[in-house]
């Protein structure tokens, strides 16, 4: 194509290389018949042959190619000489005779909007919004070549340079195209998204408006009424005060000016035009076969559409199966890692689940992966009474915010018009339920429970022994099939073993508290009763991280080699230094009983400690900078004698009271129970982990025996397949082409990493959020859920992976999430604040193991509080304070 200009009427989508994502929604939607004001666009060839006038041009993108997205300072000077010489060249006689003899067909005497239209702007999954500049009311042939101009040179904001530098676009690559569009001078303007883009729910219309022309509400400087529409009716008007409009001079340009008071609090938009409007929205939304981000405009009662994108935020919505209202909830939160996962990670939890099933290799129902999470059904679960309240009961320790979503979602009228009961749901679970139960209460009630913690500790044993030996002797689909089988059968295998003797220990804790209140009006004591828990795997490997650190820090050569180690001769190159061999000795029993862990654990696709060991050395580092020599053992073994000495006194207490002699018996038992049990939390998760660990290595030899054979073109390939499509490609009958689906699948994986996965989804893709319980917290505080008692003053420290973390001595922890791999870390902080998480989760239970304060649940954390910051935890009301300076948004 060789044409300058191009009107609406002739681009549709295919020309989007030519007029950019903004010039081809206008072109299709003016062929699909809708309200679009007319105008024409100059294409990209037209930038094209105008850069390529300017040997300079060639320069400075080669300064482009350098520059850091985070630099902000370099962006900005480039930026500003890339754009003061775009405007300083002259556009051809050529391109200019184009545009006007475009601009004379639609009219010389009318006024025009000239924006830019970038060939990587309004794409599904990316939004160049409002990065490029607009000008308004443009008139004149002179007026109409420098507008266009300085949108060329717009292409280079310092806000353009820096996103496409972040998101990995080529600046060479990405051409501008300029939209000439007749000026509408509108009454009332606004924006409207077809699907709620704060909540996502996906059959609600938000629309935005106020008076004059839109610009005033684009650039935040008038708050503009809000309206919500779902199937035809209006359910929400929010009314604001629009103080101010800004309208088109006759002349040219245009005017900000302050309202009549009548009008400051008038409703924009009449209720039948609000109607209409969303009509119209859901009529675009229809023809593109996504939810879309409209600007609009009413002049004379009638609506002009003037640009319509993708909504790229919208977290994905879960696959429909019926016209119910599903509730769907977050594995990944209740697990603590909510980064994205690739498809044969989510594959294994899918078959994990045994609900509901057809087969025991077959994936549960009930089980989702949506926006690379991993979320459950819990429908049928909310529907029966007992059940919802023992469920959110549950979650509330593991997540304030689920469980109360959770529970608001299960009142709705729309959720509870299709409760049912589901006979064979409740069987199962009543199955499941009353195993736990039974030995739960025997544990409480009659088990030693010194005796019960070595049963669960042999159990424990017997399951690794098992998934060291279950796939020796097989290969092939043979062992990929073997896979499929064991974690299909893996949860009601682990579950009613292992998990009973931690809710023992829960549930003695939780009537102790009860009974302390009862009896003795206050649970002091009760706050050291579950530090340096006894039996807990994961407390265990942290005080051996704290062992190699003592081992290092007695050698700086060894010290200075860990600094640089790398994985392929981590061990080898150990051996040249003083203290090598015995750290070598310690650091491969360490692999040998926790090697299958890592960051993040959950996810099989993530390489384990043993297979990249370096992953240890920042834990290990932090550990020699931050804590004297022996200092962990001695803060455990004086956890251990703190909490000895609560149960005393607690115990003693309890003598005290009229009939002490059979109260205080009751509280040794439940003291026993939960001090043995509760340590027992970590067991399932691993023994969880360790079949993992054997997974991986079993898949990881298929997927390397499938790139030799050329069936794919790396071991990482097979990541973005699930179990039964690795079968399928190992048998030869898998449908479609593989490296396609493998990029595709890439491309899926990148967008998801960029979005914020809810606690709650429903089907209609709605993000329901809960509220944490109301504490008196100082006026900016960030309020969370008191996890472990305390309160501390410190420096944060923003980690978001544990193996580049910088943590130094005396810190406080800022963490998005932690889970085991997390451990190691835990020594080296005086405090711990979370992004998510509850009472019961694992950095909570490993916190007041270690007695170090700890918040939880404090959403955008580690974007709010900044290193090097000075703030107060208060782990006993739920809230962090920052002393000093103010918290980002």
């Amino acid at each position: 194509m060789e044409k300058y200009v191009l009107h609406f009427d002739g681009i549709d989508k295919t020309h989007l290389p030519y007029v950019g994502g903004k010039g081809a929604n206008l072109g299709e939607m003016t062929k699909a018949g809708l309200p679009i004001p007319d105008g024409s666009c100059v294409s990209t060839l037209a930038y094209r042959r105008f850069i390529e006038s300017s040997e300079e041009m060639e320069r400075l993108f080669d300064q482009l190619e350098h520059v850091k997205a985070d630099d902000l300072d370099e962006i900005r000077g480039l930026g500003q000489r890339i754009r003061n010489h775009m405007k300083s060249l002259t556009i051809s006689e050529s391109i200019k005779s184009s545009i006007i003899e475009a601009w004379t067909t639609i009219g010389k005497e009318k006024a025009y909007a000239v924006r830019s239209s970038a060939t990587a702007e309004d794409l599904p999954n990316a939004s160049f919004a409002g990065q490029q500049d607009t000008y308004l009311n443009v008139q004149g042939q002179e007026e109409l070549f420098q507008a266009i101009q300085n949108c060329w040179a717009s292409l280079f904001t310092d806000r353009a340079i820096s996103y496409r530098t972040k998101n990995g676009f080529d600046h060479r690559s990405v051409f501008l195209s300029v939209v000439v569009q007749e000026m509408v001078n509108p009454d009332v303007s606004g924006i409207m998204f077809t699907a709620d883009p704060i909540t996502g729910h996906r059959n609600t219309v938000s629309i935005d408006a106020s008076f004059g022309l839109g610009e005033a509400l684009v650039s935040g400087i008038v708050s503009a009424d809000l309206y919500h529409v779902q199937a035809g009716g209006i359910t929400k008007k929010q009314i604001s005060k629009k103080k101010i409009a800004i309208y088109s001079k006759s002349e040219g340009g245009t005017v900000t000016e302050e309202l009549p008071p009548d009008q400051q609090d008038a409703q924009a938009l009449k209720d039948d035009e609000i109607i209409r409007l969303a009509g119209i929205g859901k009529e675009i939304e229809a023809h593109y076969g996504s939810e879309q981000d409209i600007e609009w405009c009413l002049v004379d009662g009638e609506f002009h559409i003037v640009q319509s994108r993708p909504i790229t935020s919208l977290y994905p919505q879960p696959e429909k199966k019926d016209s119910k209202l599903h509730a769907y909830v977050s594995v990944s939160h209740a697990q603590m890692m909510t980064d994205v996962m690739k498809p044969l990670a989510s594959s294994l939890w899918k078959t994990l689940f045994p609900f509901g099933k057809e087969s025991v290799t077959s994936e549960c129902p009930y089980v989702q992966e949506i926006g690379g999470r991993i979320y459950i059904d819990l429908t049928n679960v909310l529907y029966l009474k007992e059940s919802r309240i023992l469920y959110t009961f549950l979650m509330k320790a593991m997540d304030e915010k689920m469980a109360n979503a959770l529970s608001n979602l299960a009142q709705r009228e729309e959720f509870t018009k299709y409760a049912e009961s589901n006979t064979a749901i409740k069987r199962g679970a009543i199955k499941l339920l009353s195993q736990v139960a039974t030995k739960v209460m025997k544990n409480v009630l009659f088990a030693n429970p010194e005796k019960a913690a070595r049963e669960a500790d042999k159990t424990l044993d017997h399951f690794i022994k098992e998934a060291q030996e279950q796939l020796s002797g097989l290969s092939g689909a043979d062992r990929v099939r073997k896979v499929q089988e064991s974690i299909g059968t893996l949860f009601l295998s682990i579950l009613p073993k292992l998990f009973p003797y931690f809710i023992s220990g829960t549930v003695a804790n939780k009537l102790l508290g009860i009974l302390s209140n009862w009896w003795l009006g206050d649970e002091y004591d009760l706050k050291l009763l579950q530090k340096s828990l006894p039996g807990n795997v994961t407390s265990e490997m942290g005080l051996k991280v704290g062992d190699l650190a003592d081992i290092v820090r007695e050698h700086p050569g060894l010290l200075k080699y860990l600094e640089s180690a790398a994985d392929g001769t981590f061990y080898q190159g150990m051996d040249r230094f003083n203290g090598g061999q015995a750290f070598r000795k310690e650091f491969e029993d360490f692999i040998n009983k926790y090697g299958m862990r890592c960051s993040g654990e959950i996810d099989i696709t993530k390489p384990r400690w043993h297979e990249t060991p370096t992953q240890l050395v920042p834990p290990i580092l932090t550990h020699v900078r931050s804590v004297a020599p022996g200092d962990h053992r001695k803060k455990f073994k004086q956890g251990q004698l703190e909490a000895d000495k609560a149960a005393e006194h607690l115990i003693q207490r309890a003598k005290e009271l009229p009939d002490g002699w059979w109260k205080a018996r009751i509280i040794k038992r439940l003291v026993s129970v939960s001090r043995h049990l509760m340590g027992m939390r970590e067991h399932h998760k691993y023994v969880l982990v360790n079949y993992l660990d054997q997974y991986r290595h079993a898949l990881l030899e298929e997927g390397r025996r499938l790139a030799k054979e050329n069936r794919l073109q790396q071991i990482e390939d097979m990541y973005y397949f699930s179990l039964d499509e690795l079968l399928s490609i190992m048998d030869g009958n898998f449908e479609g082409d593989i490296d396609t689906i493998i990029q595709e699948r890439k491309e899926t994986y990148a967008h998801y990493s960029k979005l914020t996965p809810p606690r709650v989804l429903t089907s209609d893709g709605e993000s329901v959020t809960g509220r944490l319980s109301e504490i008196l917290a100082p006026e900016g505080a960030l309020i969370g859920t008191p996890a472990s008692a305390g309160s501390v003053e410190g420096i944060a420290r923003v980690v978001l992976k544990p193996e580049e973390s910088d943590l130094q001595e005396g810190e406080i922890l800022i963490a998005p999430f932690t889970d085991p791999g997390w451990t190691p870390l835990f020594h080296s902080a005086k405090a711990l604040v979370m992004e998510i998480g509850g009472t019961m989760t694992h950095g909570s239970v490993v916190a007041r193991e270690y007695g170090i304060p700890s918040v939880v649940g404090i959403d955008g954390a580690t974007k709010k509080i900044n290193s090097g910051q000075r703030i107060r935890v208060n782990a006993d009301e739920g809230y962090v304070q920052l002393i000093e300076g103010e918290h980002s948004e």
